[in-house]
């Protein structure tokens, strides 16, 4: 286990208390030792992960635009050394800035998502006393590789994110990030041409590595609204809300 950073810390806000052209293919587990049983009633917790720039920030605007209407959201942001993601969904206006907690690791983004859970816990679990009730916490990962996964004592499922820019050859590269996570969205499909990958290699390779688990190719350019993945997003919360597992 790598060592764990003595600089985790949690930025809060003030407290202001007061698919079209979509693939949808159709999420499994990693060992953590922080399993543990999701408690009803809660908040569905999903985590977002994925490398620098394949699009995780905008992505959780797209779903807090999209679902923000009839469900009651929060975000908690991971930076290393700044709070850039979350200060950009505040610039936004995605959600009231009180729902918007950004978490400094400090260290490999990894490590506070999977290893040493505790800031990221302590930040979602204040969200969801100050902004109860709520439906949703997305816990968005700061950008790392395709080893990168969340602790399931975190978050009840979770999204990799990968983006075409990094050619047809990114999902066969696999790793637990594209093999295991319940959801991969291949983001940036607009790029291929430019970038010479072929989409149905990137979606076959996908669904050979992944099996049943569902993945996404969607450009966010394009699809502003995040079609398949708020569906998908709704599908899970249904489940959790009717007691059915949520992860395959």
């Amino acid at each position: 286990m790598p060592d764990v950073p003595a600089q985790l810390r949690v930025e809060h806000p003030a407290h202001h208390h007061g698919p079209d052209g979509e693939h949808l293919r159709g999420p499994s587990a990693t060992a953590s030792a922080h399993v543990r049983p999701r408690r009803a009633g809660r908040p569905l917790r999903i985590g977002i992960g994925g490398p620098v720039g394949s699009g995780k920030t905008a992505l959780v605007a797209a779903l807090c635009r999209t679902l923000g209407g009839d469900l009651s959201l929060a975000v908690v942001t991971n930076d290393i050394y700044t709070t850039e993601d979350g200060d950009f969904l505040r610039r936004q206006g995605v959600l009231p800035d009180e729902r918007v907690t950004a978490v400094q690791t400090g260290a490999c983004p990894h490590t506070a998502i999977r290893d040493d859970i505790a800031a990221n816990l302590d930040a979602v679990e204040d969200l969801e006393e100050r902004c109860a009730p709520l439906d949703v916490v997305l816990v968005e990962s700061g950008g790392d590789n395709l080893t990168a996964t969340f602790s399931y004592g975190l978050v009840d499922v979770q999204v990799f994110v990968v983006d075409v820019a990094g050619g047809d050859k990114v999902p066969r590269k696999g790793g637990p990030g594209v093999i295991a996570s319940d959801l991969l969205v291949v983001n940036k499909t607009d790029l291929a041409t430019m970038v010479g990958a072929d989409l149905s290699v990137m979606e076959g390779d996908a669904v050979r590595l992944r099996g049943e688990r569902p993945v996404v190719l969607l450009s966010l350019r394009e699809d502003v609204a995040a079609g398949p993945v708020a569906l998908w997003v709704r599908e899970i919360l249904a489940a959790a809300r009717a007691g059915r597992p949520v992860r395959r």
